[in-house]
């Protein structure tokens, strides 16, 4: 379970599922319940779940992981964010709001067109729009600063894939991005641009506190290596082949 809707209203919209996506809960509820195990990519995903579902059997917190890749030769004097900004839960607005306050320029990558006709748009930062995964990583690699504004992350792949870059890390003050990065990263309070802005303008004006920063971020992004999902996952495996062997 790597997020689902009812989380996602739970986190995002304070409310528990309508009519049209009840559906989905019953779904995954019975699916929880005949599953070998059930797997997610934090402790605090785990929480939600079970606030949202009750108890969960063979619940296991496995966490997500990146390939590393080159750090950059000279950071930039730039923000850098990634998501899929027409979903409510990454919180387009208050990151565009706080961009109007900002010293340094903030740069958005990644699509705002959803699927099902959802979307939004940025009128202070500046939208990059889709880009290959080489390129996101090129960019969080010369940022001076990368931001996450997420109301709701399961994870938060992009905040991991920065970190191993050494690029400081601005995150929104939610349970998740507490859990993986709480004293190697800075937060605000995820509703507030002024909050933001006033984060980005403090980490921006002081490169010592940028270095120690990123150089925090990159010491934790190795606690989730491929081979340590691997072994995780390996682990996962043999323990629910051990039970259902004994059934």
């Amino acid at each position: 379970s790597h997020s689902c809707v009812t989380t996602w209203f739970h986190a995002v919209r304070k409310q528990a599922v309508d009519g049209a996506w009840a559906w989905q809960k019953e779904r995954n509820r019975r699916g929880f319940n005949r599953a070998d195990a059930v797997i997610v990519p934090s402790r605090s995903h785990a929480d939600m779940l079970e606030t949202c579902y009750g108890p969960i059997a063979r619940l296991s917190v496995v966490g997500n992981s990146a390939s590393p890749v080159p750090k950059a030769e000279k950071r930039q004097p730039l923000v850098f964010a990634a998501a899929r900004w027409w979903d409510e839960g990454k919180n387009a607005a208050v990151i565009d709001q706080a961009a109007s306050l900002t010293r340094w320029p903030v740069f958005a990558a990644g699509s705002m067109h959803g699927p099902n006709g959802g979307r939004t748009s940025f009128s202070y930062a500046v939208p990059l729009g889709a880009l290959p995964s080489h390129e996101v990583r090129s960019l969080m690699a010369r940022a001076g600063i990368f931001v996450s504004p997420s109301i709701y992350e399961p994870f938060g792949l992009a905040a991991l894939e920065a970190a191993m870059s050494a690029t400081p890390l601005v995150l929104s003050d939610i349970a998740t991005y507490r859990e993986l990065w709480d004293g190697a990263a800075m937060f605000f309070d995820a509703r507030n641009p002024h909050d933001l802005a006033a984060g980005l303008n403090r980490l921006s004006s002081d490169a010592e506190l940028r270095r120690e920063l990123g150089q925090a971020a990159m010491r934790r992004s190795r606690r989730f290596t491929l081979a340590r999902q691997a072994a995780a996952m390996r682990g996962v495996y043999d323990k629910a082949a051990l039970a259902m062997a004994g059934r």
